[in-house]
């Protein structure tokens, strides 16, 4: 039998128990994997709780978690180029990664480059991906200097890497400790709250060409202050900001493929791309790991290890 996350009702991390299923096997065209790392996000928590009901019901009992990393357990017919014992990363679309066993299609996981760490090749792909699809959506480059709120986060420290990786210039909004952490990795930074625009002003002199908001809570009102245009403004997390301002909001689903998954691993193996790493829970614990993500301020990814 394996273990998976499982909840049957909406509600906070309380209504989370990790319980025995069975072992399914591959069919035609899938594999199933022995997950060694999951991450978890924050998009699963508003969809636990019923935040996201309209847009993403959840059929209980339901399971979570979308990134895994971990070792091919069985391949099914007419699958090739893998083999038993692979150790892999992807990505499954049923709600299922937060368990010992996923099976996904074949063409759901990448190889694993030797480089990346277990717990990082595990959360790679929701933030990643989202990370990827916002930065391409302000079409930032050699010259830009670019916005980014929540620039600490599981996504804002990528977006601000992706953005440094194609020329352009950012400037990361965060909290006093996370600014300076910022400033230390070698970026710009400015604190949130009062003041802010006048902050952004000082900084960017010439103005801001783009923005990219991670975070919520009038950060594109903020942009468009700020005189940036609203096709090259991102939110991954105001969505009644895009139908006011028709703004962009291309997040996760606007690149969850293999193939950019496979780019960020390569990013990453090669020291270009670096995901810290918050917090480890066993997966037995994942309560105590939503409650950690759930109270804010997180540096990096939490991760669960089954």
């Amino acid at each position: 039998m394996a273990q998976a996350v499982r909840f049957d009702e909406y509600g906070d991390a309380d209504v989370l128990n990790v319980v025995e299923v069975p072992d399914v096997e591959p069919g035609p065209g899938q594999v199933a994997v022995t997950v060694v790392a999951a991450g978890i996000n924050p998009g699963e928590g508003k969809i636990r709780g019923g935040a996201l009901h309209d847009r993403w019901p959840a059929n209980f009992p339901s399971g979570q978690g979308s990134d895994f990393a971990g070792r091919i357990a069985a391949v099914g017919a007419g699958v090739g180029g893998v083999a038993v014992g692979d150790e892999v990363l992807g990505f499954t679309n049923d709600r299922a990664s937060q368990a010992t066993r996923v099976v996904v299609p074949a063409d759901q996981v990448t190889p694993k480059p030797a480089a990346v760490p277990w717990e990082v090749a595990g959360a790679l792909f929701v933030a990643g991906t989202t990370a990827f699809a916002a930065v391409r959506a302000v079409d930032a480059g050699p010259g830009d200097t670019v916005g980014v709120s929540g620039a600490a986060g599981g996504v804002g420290y990528l977006v601000v890497q992706l953005l440094r990786a194609r020329g352009a210039r950012a400037i990361g909004i965060a909290g006093p400790a996370n600014q300076e952490w910022l400033r230390e990795k070698g970026f710009d930074a400015v604190e949130y709250g009062d003041g802010l625009a006048e902050r952004l002003r000082a900084a960017a002199p010439g103005g801001l060409d783009a923005f990219i908001d991670t975070h919520g809570v009038g950060y594109v009102e903020l942009a468009i202050e700020l005189g940036v245009k609203p096709d090259r403004i991102d939110t991954i997390a105001d969505f009644a900001a895009v139908a006011k301002y028709g703004v962009k909001a291309e997040g996760n689903g606007a690149a969850d493929t293999i193939d950019v998954l496979a780019e960020l691993a390569d990013l990453v193996a090669a020291g270009t791309l670096e995901v810290p790493i918050a917090a480890t829970y066993p997966l037995t614990e994942v309560r105590a790991a939503y409650r950690d993500l759930e109270r804010g301020h997180t540096r990096g990814k939490i991760v669960l290890l089954p």
